[in-house]
């Protein structure tokens, strides 16, 4: 199965650049699993489409401002001729850096921009006040598998993980994806976070959730239909480049999720009774089907996890969970064989991406890609701040 073969041609005009004024007011294709049959909706329409004995489970993670800008020391940079006008720059430049994920205390995995130039050994400054000292310092100790690299922070006078993040709140930008060609705002705090967000840790939002409202959880709720949380700190693993062309070589980088008891038992005995568990965006859909799957390829297709030892990898063939915690490594593509996600809502992903590929093995890539095609027709606003799809 090839990369290409999840293409499809969108005109960038199509790109939502900004969210809408209301959350709620994006629209929504209804899409058939079965048939291939799909419909214009409005996502006001969701809590008619779902059933009163639906179980909807969201990603509760919360984003933070994870996007820093820094200055590096220079000190493992390669040699410049001081006659070179653009050594003091090269030498001490802009660094860009985007956390990723938490390792320790003070270690987090994170990729940096110009990333040739940040080398091990190097430090990165932060935050400088008028007399010239620094909030924030981060050295680099080491660099991972995909070109990350792990950061291990120290504060100028001290302190441990709630200061760094106070720093981080107030330094940090918003990390909008590289598709919105705009610097974060101070909206972007509010709107590229979900009503729902809880527990701090993503490097980008879950995007389905992005269209709840209050008044719409409230409806839904009124409906008698359940709900459940899950965490899964969004990181590399969702929006990583696919680096192979044959779909099967790629592997995901790992997140961390958290499924606790009164979820697993909620989704255990939706599953028992036969009663929909509906997956709000494809990070919940992850979360889900890692901790309900065994390890037997010969059973579904999907990558292989990086260690077999990573994680609390619980579950049994029906699906059953109990609560657990770990890094997801999960690669869902056509073939996989879906455990515990009976519908589906997600936004609209970018060409040949992983988030693609989950979707057409969940509904069929034939279907997906000409449900797409009639988005792209119908001028449906595309990715992260845009419109969405219920797969059922």
């Amino acid at each position: 199965m090839l990369v290409s073969d999840f293409d499809f041609h969108l005109p960038p005009d199509l790109i939502a650049q900004h969210p809408l004024a209301d959350r709620a007011a994006s629209r929504m294709m209804r899409l058939e699993r079965a048939s291939g049959e799909f419909e214009d909706k409005a996502f006001r329409d969701l809590a008619s489409l779902l059933r009163q004995d639906d179980l909807l489970v969201f990603n509760n993670t919360r984003v933070f401002p994870a996007r820093l800008f820094g200055r590096r020391s220079g000190e493992r940079a390669q040699p410049v001729s001081d006659r070179n006008p653009a050594a003091k720059e090269f030498l001490a430049g802009r660094v860009e850096v985007l956390l990723t994920k938490q390792t320790g205390p003070l270690e987090w995995q994170a990729l940096v921009r110009p990333g040739r130039k940040i080398r091990v050994g190097e430090k990165i400054f932060f935050g400088a006040d008028g007399a010239g000292v620094f909030e924030l310092i981060a050295h680099v100790i080491a660099r991972g598998e995909f070109g990350e690299r792990t950061l291990r922070f120290e504060l100028s006078e001290g302190g441990d993980s709630p200061e760094f993040f106070s720093v981080v709140e107030r330094l940090g930008h918003i990390p909008l994806p590289p598709y919105i060609d705009r610097e974060d705002t101070v909206a972007d705090r509010e709107r590229y976070q979900t009503v729902f967000a809880k527990d701090r840790g993503s490097a980008a939002a879950p995007t389905a959730g992005l269209h709840f409202t209050p008044e719409i959880l409230e409806k839904i709720r009124a409906r008698g239909i359940e709900t459940a949380e899950v965490t899964l700190h969004v990181g590399l693993g969702t929006f990583q480049p696919v680096r192979h062309e044959r779909v099967e070589d790629n592997h995901l980088h790992t997140e961390r999720y958290v499924i606790s008891g009164e979820a697993a038992g909620k989704i255990n005995h939706a599953k028992a009774a036969g009663r929909r568990v509906v997956a709000v965006g494809t990070t919940t859909v992850r979360t889900l089907e890692f901790a309900a799957r065994f390890w037997d390829k010969s059973q579904e297709n999907c990558a292989p996890p990086l260690s077999p030892s990573v994680g609390d990898r619980v579950g049994t063939r029906q699906g059953a969970l109990t609560a657990s915690s770990g890094e997801a490594d999960i690669f869902i593509y056509p073939g996989f064989h879906f455990r515990v996600t009976d519908a589906l809502l997600t936004n609209f992903h970018l060409p040949q991406s992983t988030l693609l590929m989950l979707v057409c093995g969940f509904a069929g890539k034939e279907n997906v890609l000409r449900a797409y095609n009639h988005a792209v027709q119908g001028k449906y606003r595309f990715f992260s701040y845009g419109d969405c799809m219920f797969i059922e």
